[in-house]
């Protein structure tokens, strides 16, 4: 049976050919569909790592090249995790008659979900080496209640 056919949405991701990635979790899938439905006009996203430490969400972002005190927005909003960021770096160098310039800019953006009960006021940020990690501290769990039956009423 042909790998396509094996797919699962929830087996680790893997390689079908060159031309082709078979995306097998549901982030990898919204980042797919992210990049895929990304305007040209607005900013590419950026790239993270997202895992639970003990009981505390990480997310670390790629941002080589910013400063985090002027370039770097991190927000919350509508249950969401914002990452915003900026970059502008120039580079000219002038060699034995030489002139040669180089330059890189752009915005990126990354919206993730955060847990239901997570407390704003208990997430941290930190940059370090280029990297941006932004801690949230999972809420306990909810003990699980006794089913109630509601009646049904008929009119």
């Amino acid at each position: 049976m042909p790998d396509l056919l094996k797919w699962s949405p929830f087996a680790s991701s893997r390689r079908v050919s060159p031309f082709s990635t078979v995306l097998t979790s549901p982030s990898e899938l919204l980042d797919s569909m992210e990049r895929m439905f990304a305007s040209t006009d607005g900013p590419a996203p950026i790239r993270v790592e997202e895992f639970v430490d003990g009981k505390t969400l990480v997310v670390r972002a790629e941002m080589p090249g910013v400063d985090p005190d002027k370039d770097v927005e991190v927000t919350i909003e509508d249950g969401f995790l914002r990452i915003r960021a900026e970059r502008q770096e120039k580079e000219e160098h002038k060699d034995n008659g030489r002139y040669r310039s180089e330059f890189r800019y752009g915005s990126f953006s990354r919206n993730i979900p955060l847990p239901d009960g997570v407390k704003e006021e208990d997430i941290k940020a930190s940059y370090t080496n280029g990297v941006l990690e932004v801690r949230a501290p999972l809420p306990d769990e909810a003990q699980p209640t006794e089913p109630k039956k509601l009646p049904i009423t008929r009119w």
